[in-house]
C-alpha cells in the first residue's frame, strides 16, 4: 500500500484527535497503560503542532488519512540532557513525536521513518519504557537506543537516534 505524506490542516483536527484515542486504547490493551495519559495530546497542543506546520498526516490509497506525526527540527530541550549514556553525535537532528495510527492501515511507521529520513539524514525519538511496540519498531528501523531523557513532565523516555551517514 502507498501512503502519501502532507502536513495536517485545521481540518484534519478532528480526525487527528480520534486516531490519538484509538492509539491510546491500542497502547492500553498492549501493556503501555501510562504513556499518553490525562487526553494527551490535547487538542490545543495539536491545533499548536498544526499551526507551526509540524504537524504531519499519512494518506492512504483512498484518501483517507490513516495515521500522524510531528516532526520538529532540533534542538529539542528535552533532549539536551540523556542519562544511561549518549546521543551517537551532537550533529544537527529532526526529532520525530506523536507517531499514530487508526489501525486501518499497516506501514505507517515505516513510511513516516522513511519520509522523515529523506528530509534529513539525523533523526531522534522518544519512547516510553512500557512501549514495547515502538521499541521494537524503532530498533528494526535501524533506530539505536542512546539513553533515558526526561518529558517536560519530568517523566523518563528511553531515547533513539538513527543517523544515516550515507545520505547524500
Amino acid at each position: 500500500m502507498k501512503i502519501k505524506i502532507r502536513l495536517a490542516t485545521l481540518s484534519d483536527l478532528n480526525k487527528l484527535m480520534g486516531i490519538f484515542d484509538t492509539a491510546r486504547r491500542f497502547m492500553q490493551s498492549t501493556g503501555n497503560a501510562n504513556q499518553w495519559i490525562n487526553g494527551y495530546p490535547q487538542r490545543e497542543l495539536i491545533t499548536h503542532e498544526i499551526n507551526s506546520g509540524h504537524c504531519y498526516v499519512c494518506i492512504n490509497e483512498q484518501e483517507s488519512v490513516t495515521g500522524t506525526f510531528c516532526f520538529i527540527q532540533g534542538p529539542d530541550p528535552t533532549y539536551s540532557r540523556i542519562d544511561e549514556g549518549d546521543w551517537l553525535d551532537n550533529d544537527p537532528y529532526w526529532v520525530i513525536h506523536r507517531i499514530a495510527s487508526d489501525g486501518s492501515c499497516r506501514g505507517i511507521f515505516e513510511a513516516c521513518i522513511n519520509w522523515c529520513e529523506k528530509q534529513t539524514p539525523n533523526l531522534r525519538v522518544d519512547t516510553h519504557a512500557d512501549n514495547k511496540i515502538m521499541q521494537n519498531l524503532l530498533e528494526k528501523h535501524g533506530f539505536i537506543r542512546c539513553g533515558i531523557i526526561y518529558v517536560a513532565n519530568g517523566t523518563p523516555r528511553i531515547a533513539y537516534q538513527r543517523h544515516n551517514t550515507s545520505h547524500s
